[in-house]
Protein backbone atom coordinates (compact mmCIF):
# COMPACT_ATOMS: atom_id res chain seq x y z
CA UNK A 1 0.00 0.00 0.00
CA UNK A 2 1.10 3.45 -0.75
CA UNK A 3 2.03 6.21 1.76
CA UNK A 4 -1.27 7.61 1.46
CA UNK A 5 -3.07 4.63 1.28
CA UNK A 6 -4.69 4.28 4.70
CA UNK A 7 -5.42 7.75 5.30
CA UNK A 8 -7.51 7.71 1.61
CA UNK A 9 -9.33 4.34 3.14
CA UNK A 10 -9.93 5.89 6.45
CA UNK A 11 -11.81 8.92 4.20
CA UNK A 12 -13.54 6.60 1.91
CA UNK A 13 -14.57 4.98 5.01
CA UNK A 14 -15.70 8.34 7.23
CA UNK A 15 -17.94 9.02 3.22
CA UNK A 16 -19.63 5.93 3.63
CA UNK A 17 -20.48 6.65 7.20
CA UNK A 18 -21.45 9.81 6.21
CA UNK A 19 -23.85 8.88 3.67
CA UNK A 20 -25.37 5.88 5.88
CA UNK A 21 -25.66 8.55 8.87
CA UNK A 22 -27.88 11.16 6.64
CA UNK A 23 -29.70 8.45 4.77
CA UNK A 24 -33.68 8.01 4.49
CA UNK A 25 -33.90 4.70 7.26
CA UNK A 26 -31.71 6.25 9.85
CA UNK A 27 -33.05 9.37 9.42
CA UNK A 28 -36.54 7.97 9.79
CA UNK A 29 -35.93 6.73 13.54
CA UNK A 30 -35.76 10.22 14.59
CA UNK A 31 -38.38 11.92 12.99
CA UNK A 32 -40.42 11.56 16.20
CA UNK A 33 -42.29 14.80 17.83
CA UNK A 34 -40.25 14.47 20.64
CA UNK A 35 -37.77 16.90 22.73
CA UNK A 36 -34.32 16.93 24.29
CA UNK A 37 -33.63 20.28 25.90
CA UNK A 38 -35.99 21.96 24.19
CA UNK A 39 -34.79 20.46 20.78
CA UNK A 40 -36.29 18.38 18.41
CA UNK A 41 -34.22 14.79 18.41
CA UNK A 42 -34.39 15.19 14.51
CA UNK A 43 -32.11 18.27 14.69
CA UNK A 44 -30.32 16.99 17.71
CA UNK A 45 -29.07 14.11 15.72
CA UNK A 46 -28.52 15.96 12.62
CA UNK A 47 -26.33 18.54 14.80
CA UNK A 48 -24.48 15.92 16.76
CA UNK A 49 -23.88 13.36 13.64
CA UNK A 50 -22.26 16.54 11.57
CA UNK A 51 -20.24 17.41 14.43
CA UNK A 52 -18.66 13.94 15.02
CA UNK A 53 -18.15 13.24 11.49
CA UNK A 54 -16.33 16.83 11.24
CA UNK A 55 -14.27 16.27 14.31
CA UNK A 56 -13.20 11.97 12.49
CA UNK A 57 -12.56 13.73 9.44
CA UNK A 58 -10.20 16.32 10.95
CA UNK A 59 -8.41 13.35 12.96
CA UNK A 60 -8.10 11.42 9.92
CA UNK A 61 -6.85 14.59 8.01
CA UNK A 62 -4.13 15.57 10.82
CA UNK A 63 -2.81 12.00 11.84
CA UNK A 64 -0.35 11.47 8.99
CA UNK A 65 0.92 7.88 8.62
CA UNK A 66 4.49 6.73 9.97
CA UNK A 67 6.42 7.35 6.57
CA UNK A 68 5.10 11.21 5.78
CA UNK A 69 5.58 11.65 9.98
CA UNK A 70 9.64 11.15 9.57
CA UNK A 71 9.18 13.44 6.21
CA UNK A 72 7.75 16.44 8.03
CA UNK A 73 10.06 15.92 10.91
CA UNK A 74 13.31 16.21 8.54
CA UNK A 75 11.38 19.34 6.36
CA UNK A 76 11.20 20.89 9.84
CA UNK A 77 14.86 20.11 11.12
CA UNK A 78 16.35 21.86 8.04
Amino acid sequence: MHNGGRQTDRIITLVIVAALAFNYPLLSLFGSSALILGIPVLYLYLFVAWAVLIGLMRAVMKNPGPKRRKRHLSSQRQ
